[in-house]
């Protein structure tokens, strides 16, 4: 039955939620083979329409279980407020759900802590028709850990109005383009590209892919030690700051948030992004006017490369019903599951076999930059070591450090927070 005892709510925990996070998971071990087995999924918001959600998970639930006799599916709806407290209390405790969603940097964590089973034997059958990035940023350590049923994707956007006026008749598409543009942009008044310098904002949305295209990586490749502060990554915040020294990018960078809306970008001020996601098209169009909106594929420094990550179910490893949360894990991961989640929510499937129909002609050129996508770097230190970085990336543009500087000073705290964790 679909459970909505607990909904998308921003509101702080109460004692009914907090119950339900604690609850155990679903089965009993000492039932019989032949009695009902109980598994209960946590789901996310991930469909913004609650009717649509409703729905769409209705009919998840009904066809489930009218393929599986003998497993009754508990779906509980989730909110995304105080969801890392209620995860971390409901594993400590090795209770919640059988099944939940996870995204690639939550994963590293609840594995080093084994919290998380192995999956390897629901996604293997199919293995070959995901996208390049799905199974990979649901691994850890060469094991699949995350069943992909959805995939985000950014690439680039442009204004075509400001390219207009500043004389620019093909988009910039490399970063050498994007300098010799530049200039011109600026003549024309207007800043060339967006960027989010908080320390707050997430590196993924804005360093890390200028990291990627430098050809770089954030850690190493036994993920123990940091690998920024390398020639990519001198490369990649060279490039940043001469953009920055040059007003290619609006000074209010320092405090932007990866937000779009009253935004420079948002606003028209600002030529182009480089890791704007459907729902920026979707917000820029009511100032810019949809007609000025073009869609690009990710830029290209020494790699094309753009950020994209699957969201993934997850098993936890307390369950008593493995095999039959596997089953369920398995059904969602098929054509038909995919395609209406995908028609459903606005994200992508990750299936290369299962083509949802874009909504339109801005969502279908998005699709095709999900070939560039890369899910970043898990790593239990990810999020710390990006709130590390950024403080740094910060004192470059305000002239506090120069990038190198900067880079080895971020590099040797991550580095000690790393071997504090081994």
């Amino acid at each position: 039955m679909l459970h909505t005892t607990v909904r998308r709510i921003a509101a702080p925990l109460t004692a009914l939620v907090l119950a339900a996070a604690l609850s155990s998971c679903g089965g009993d071990s000492g039932s019989s083979s032949t009695e009902t087995k109980s598994i209960t999924l946590w789901m996310y918001p991930v469909i913004g329409d609650q009717a649509a959600s409703d729905a769409y998970w209705q009919k998840v639930e009904k066809d489930f279980e009218a393929a599986n006799s003998g497993i009754d599916l508990k779906l509980e709806m989730q909110p995304w407020a105080n969801r890392e407290e209620k995860l971390a209390a409901a594993f400590s405790g090795k209770k919640g759900p059988d099944v939940l969603l996870m995204i690639p940097d939550q994963i590293p964590q609840y594995v080093t802590n084994g919290s998380l089973e192995p999956v390897d034997d629901v996604v293997t059958p199919d293995k070959d028709k995901f996208l390049p990035a799905a199974i990979p940023g649901l691994s850890v350590e060469g094991k699949v850990y995350g069943a992909p049923i959805y995939h985000t994707v950014t690439s680039t956007m442009y204004n075509k109005t400001i390219l207009t006026k500043a004389g620019i008749t093909t988009p910039p598409e490399t970063w050498d383009e994007i300098k010799a543009a530049a200039p011109k942009i600026k003549a024309a008044g207007f800043s060339t590209l967006d960027y989010s310098a908080s320390p707050e904002a997430s590196l993924n949305l804005n360093f890390y892919p200028l990291l990627w295209q430098a050809g770089g990586k954030v850690f190493a490749d036994d993920g123990k030690s940091v690998a920024f502060n390398q020639a990519p990554g001198l490369d990649a915040l060279t490039f940043l700051k001469s953009l920055w020294d040059e007003g290619g990018i609006p000074k209010s960078a320092l405090s932007n948030g990866n937000t779009v809306a009253d935004s420079p970008l948002g606003k028209g001020q600002v030529a182009m992004a480089f890791t704007s996601t459907p729902a920026d098209a979707g917000t820029v169009a009511k100032t810019w006017g949809a007609a000025n909106i073009e869609i690009g594929t990710p830029l290209t420094g020494q790699k094309q490369v753009g950020f994209g990550l699957p969201g993934g179910l997850v098993l936890n490893a307390a369950s008593e019903n493995k095999d039959a949360a596997k089953k369920f894990m398995s059904f969602m991961i098929q054509p038909p599951q995919l395609e209406a989640l995908s028609k459903a929510s606005g994200f992508y499937t990750p299936r290369t076999d299962v083509k949802a129909p874009a909504a339109d002609a801005t969502a279908a050129k998005f699709a095709d930059a999900l070939q560039y996508a890369f899910p970043g770097e898990p790593n239990p230190a990810a999020r710390q070591v990006n709130s590390l970085l950024g403080v740094e990336i910060q004192a470059v543009l305000t002239g506090k450090k120069q990038p190198q500087q900067a880079l080895d000073d971020a590099a040797k705290q991550a580095n000690d927070l790393l071997s504090r964790q081994r």
